[in-house]
């Protein structure tokens, strides 16, 4: 039964109610949750063919974001502020329509949210689901037991093992660095890749991270990491003052990681066209490797939401090589 204030709507078969629809979850800019399902339910036929076969882990903000969390996004996985909360299992009251996968980890069996229909975006947004991630392997790619579980890979590649169709480079930049350091990064990033047979994409995190996607045929997720790994390695010795290949934080300084471990099968890493929890509603934007080239400015690069749906509207999916059939096969 709806609540007081509470809207019963309809997004297409399935009957939703949303609640509190006034309720701001941005402070800093007064962007309501009202105008975050907005979002969603617009970016929704464009978004869910990047995450419709994919295991969800939502960052929530069922109290909006602080007023003063940074105002824009690092790289691909980021400390939740205060209030905010990581979920992976599906919670309480999740509808029977919402599509669901067990996966067996490390961790447990993890009951994971998979959104492939518009109404599962709304659902997640009136819940303060502002961002989403996910691994770089597909569901349907993998084997489930006969309990339904599908086990993640481990270093032993097993039959019927979750394949990863498509590759990640994150881009993590040190202490001093700015989005215009990132951004010639990413084009060093684009050209080994390139050279490797792959067609690389380009995405803002929102203010200093971006990340170079590609997709590939479908790879064990062993050797998408080692891919990555490597390409890590070789950019270190070709770039130094650039690029460094230790983890430590104090030896970013100044320079640019590449996050390899966010292509391991139980890392997941945020999707093209999520919003970001962050003081300014923000989005992780696919972008054009001129826009990449065209960086001046440590703001350039990031966009509010409407801005997305502008962007959408005039250029497409920007991140639509990512969906190829026809997959380049992982570089060795």
């Amino acid at each position: 039964m709806a609540g007081t204030g509470d809207v019963v709507t309809s997004v297409g078969d399935r009957v939703l109610t949303l609640t509190n629809l006034d309720k701001v979850l941005y402070p800093a800019a007064g962007y309501t949750k009202a105008e975050v399902i907005n979002y969603y339910l617009g970016i929704a036929s464009v978004i869910l063919p990047h995450i419709s076969d994919r295991a969800l882990t939502r960052l929530r903000f069922p109290d909006g974001v602080p007023a003063d969390a940074p105002t824009g996004a690092g790289g691909g996985s980021t400390p939740p502020a205060q209030g905010a909360f990581w979920e992976k299992n599906a919670p309480a009251g999740t509808p029977d329509w919402v599509r669901r996968q067990l996966v067996g980890t490390s961790d447990g069996v993890i009951d994971y949210v998979v959104a492939d229909e518009p109404a599962t975006m709304v659902w997640l947004a009136n819940l303060a689901a502002l961002e989403l991630h996910a691994p770089q392997w597909t569901i349907g790619s993998g084997r489930p037991n006969e309990d339904g579980v599908l086990d993640l890979p481990d270093d032993d590649p097993r039959p019927g093992d979750p394949l990863a169709d498509r590759v990640v480079v994150d881009l993590d930049p040190g202490a001093g660095m700015t989005i215009v350091e990132t951004a010639r990064a990413a084009l060093l990033v684009a050209g080994a890749m390139a050279g490797d047979g792959l067609l690389p994409v380009p995405q803002s995190s929102g203010s200093k991270g971006m990340q170079v996607y590609a997709a590939i045929a479908p790879s064990p997720c062993r050797d998408a990491w080692a891919y990555v790994r490597r390409l890590n390695a070789q950019l270190a010795k070709s770039t130094p003052a650039l690029f460094v290949a230790a983890m430590s934080v104090q030896r970013r300084a100044g320079r640019i990681y590449v996050d390899y471990n966010q292509d391991l099968a139980g890392r997941n890493t945020i999707v093209p066209y999520s919003m970001r929890g962050r003081a300014l509603p923000s989005v992780a934007t696919p972008l054009t490797w001129d826009e990449v080239g065209a960086v001046r400015d440590p703001d350039d690069l990031r966009f509010t939401p409407e801005q997305v749906l502008d962007r959408v509207a005039e250029h497409g999916d920007l991140a639509a090589d990512l969906l190829l059939t026809d997959r380049p096969a992982l570089p060795h």
